[in-house]
Order: structure tokens, then C-alpha cells, then sequence
């Protein structure tokens, strides 16, 4: 679990009721469902407009790396394909025809089934970065759904705002009929930014971090990949794949 996103997602969470609390406020003056749904239904339908449909759904499908990123480790990535060059220095490139059947990661089980197949190296390349690079500008299209969301929200808050004045405006021969709209009007505010500067855009960022992290993991293993294609030392190999690690 990614502690620091819980962190984050509760701070937020305590910073905003907390400071409402000392100022004398208290949390049903923060709940308001018209604000709420002007806010959210206003955010969420025009994501829906702009996003494809890939994009949207892709998007909900990593919105858990959040809590629970996926696991990428350079440092037992390096040692892999140190052992991979090994093998296929006692071995020949042959010899690593075993380990690509058992290998889990699609992407290094292709990039190892290309070395079996004798594949130039430049061949290797050239089919294992369309690989990664169709993967992470996926990714990233999928980030910037939240993105987008976190643009539109502040904005649809102040939409919600003029609606709850219009409405105050409307009712001024009333005054019993103010106290709705003006609640409505300032709590939509609120709930624009807030959402957007707390939860959305941190999404976003958080995610889109995620994302390279697991480009520079596969650019790793391309990297490796072509070393031993190329027939260089493993010693070499480690050394140069160290200059990947964080």
C-alpha cells in the first residue's frame, strides 16, 4: 500500500472539517447535495465528453495504483538480466529458451522469446519500444482523465455559485428562502476547489508518476536486452543499468 496517498487523502480530509471546526463551523454546513451534485455530475459529464471511452475505462482501472501501485523493482530487474547474459554467455542464446517459457512479465518474456529467435538487435528495438511506448502514452492518456477533472471542477463550482446567487437573487422578498441558496452558492465553491486541488490533480500527478516509473522499468529491460543481443560482458551490462535505479 502506498502509505503516503492514505496519508495524503486524509490530511486533506482533516485539514478542510479541522479548520471548518476551529472557525466555529460545523460539518453539515460543509453538506449540501444540490453543491455536490452540481459539482460532481457537472466534473464527471464533461470528463465523460472529452475522454474516449478507452481512455475513461483504462482510467478507472489504475485508479487503485493510488492506494496500491504496482510493484517495480529495478534493483531485482538489473540482477535478472545479469543472469539473463550469463546464461547466454555459458549457454548460448538458446539456452535462454527455458527461462523465457517460465518468464511472468510479458514484456521481458517477448524480449527474451526475440534473443531465442536470433532477432537483430535493432529489430529488437524497434518492436519492444512500440511495446512501452504504446503502454505509457495509454497510461498517461488515462491520468489526464483526472486531469481534465480537476481542470473542470473549480469551474463548475463557480457555476454552482451563480446558480445558488440566481436563486438567493430570486427570493429576495423571502428571506427564509436565502439561507438555502447562499449555502448552496458557497459550499459549491468549495467543493469545485477543493476537489480538484486535494483529490483530483494529486490523482492525476500521482498516477502519471506511476506510469514512468514502469516506462523506465521497461526501458531498462530493453537496454539489457540489447546488451546481451550484443554480446557484452555482464559485468558491462550491470554497470550500465545501474545508471537506471532511483
Amino acid at each position: 500500500m502506498d502509505v503516503l496517498s492514505l496519508i495524503g487523502l486524509i490530511l486533506a480530509f482533516v485539514a478542510i472539517v479541522g479548520g471548518n471546526f476551529l472557525e466555529g463551523g460545523h460539518v453539515g454546513a460543509l453538506i449540501n447535495g444540490p453543491a455536490a451534485l452540481i459539482v460532481l455530475g457537472g466534473t464527471l459529464a464533461a470528463a465523460l465528453l472529452q475522454s474516449p471511452l478507452s481512455s475513461f475505462k483504462r482510467a478507472l482501472q489504475i485508479l487503485r495504483w493510488i492506494l496500491f501501485p504496482p510493484r517495480v523493482d529495478l534493483a531485482g530487474g538489473i540482477d535478472r538480466v545479469v543472469n539473463w547474459s550469463l546464461t547466454a554467455r555459458k549457454e548460448g542464446l538458446l539456452g535462454l529458451e527455458s527461462v523465457a517459457d517460465s518468464e511472468p512479465d510479458p514484456y521481458a518474456r517477448k524480449g527474451l522469446q526475440l534473443l531465442v529467435d536470433g532477432a537483430e538487435p535493432e529489430a529488437i528495438r524497434s518492436i519492444l519500444e512500440v511495446d512501452f511506448l504504446t503502454q505509457e502514452a495509454r497510461d498517461i492518456q488515462a491520468a489526464k482523465v483526472f486531469e481534465s477533472m480537476g481542470g473542470y471542477a473549480p469551474t463548475i463550482g463557480i457555476i454552482g455559485a451563480v446558480m445558488g446567487l440566481i436563486h438567493v437573487m430570486g427570493n429576495l422578498a423571502d428571506p427564509s428562502q436565502l439561507g438555502n441558496g447562499i449555502a448552496v452558492a458557497f459550499v459549491a465553491t468549495i467543493y469545485g476547489v477543493a476537489s480538484a486541488n486535494l483529490i483530483l490533480l494529486p490523482i492525476a500527478n500521482k498516477l502519471k508518476a506511476n506510469v514512468m516509473r514502469q516506462s523506465r522499468y521497461r526501458e531498462m529491460l530493453l537496454e539489457g536486452l540489447l546488451s546481451i543481443a550484443e554480446g557484452e560482458n555482464p559485468r558491462s551490462i550491470e554497470l550500465k543499468l545501474q545508471g537506471f535505479m532511483e
